[in-house]
């Protein structure tokens, strides 16, 4: 996996939250909040993987279970593209 791939993997996952949550976008501001730092420690940890952006994935994931099944799958891919990578 590239990480062209997993740039546009994050970026349709941003989509899908922003179409998910267009009723209520005050609903998506943890989503995207959480989005904000895992981008930035994928920017940062281009040399030196994060551990813990699997994890705060992972309970991204979780919130979206229930209401977003879609959402949590994207996620929870997102997860397997990083991992893919060696982040």
């Amino acid at each position: 996996m590239d990480k062209n791939s997993l740039r546009d993997h994050f970026t349709r996952l941003r989509a899908q939250i922003a179409e998910a949550h267009q009723d209520h976008p005050e609903t998506a501001a943890p989503a995207n909040h959480a989005l904000g730092e895992i981008q930035r420690l994928i920017d940062a940890s281009r040399d030196a993987p994060h551990p813990s952006i699997p994890d705060r994935l992972e309970s991204l994931a979780v919130q979206f279970e229930a209401d977003h099944p879609t959402l949590a799958a994207s996620t929870r891919r997102l997860i397997d593209l990083l991992g893919e990578v060696g982040i």
